[in-house]
């Protein structure tokens, strides 16, 4: 009974405790502080590789043709056993064919 009056008597932020004109605001610790540094250090060193790449442009444009990626996948996509997976391709006539009794317009 005595905790439930405490917690009954206890002046808090009315409404959603983070938001809003009575808002609880965290104070700034020094650790948090610390993990927002080493955090701006590691985007800067990411845009750093990033502006200065490893290959050059005239390096990098052919380096995938020599592995055959894009041949191997479209061989494997082409294969007849691939294709049997696969449903036919139907067009709207072949769905409304059932539609069709007679030709002749009355």
């Amino acid at each position: 009974m005595q905790l439930t009056l405490i917690n009954f008597f206890k002046k808090t932020v009315p409404g959603h405790i983070f938001r809003g004109k009575r808002r609880l605001v965290k104070p700034v610790s020094k650790r948090s502080m610390d993990t927002l540094i080493r955090e701006y250090e590691r985007q800067e060193q990411i845009m750093f590789l990033l502006r200065h790449p490893y290959l050059t442009l005239e390096q990098s444009s052919g380096h995938a043709k020599e592995l055959q990626k894009r041949e191997k996948l479209v061989a494997k996509w082409t294969d007849e056993q691939t294709r049997s997976k696969l449903k036919p391709h139907v067009t709207i006539e072949e769905r409304l064919q059932h539609l069709r009794v007679k030709e002749a317009w009355d």
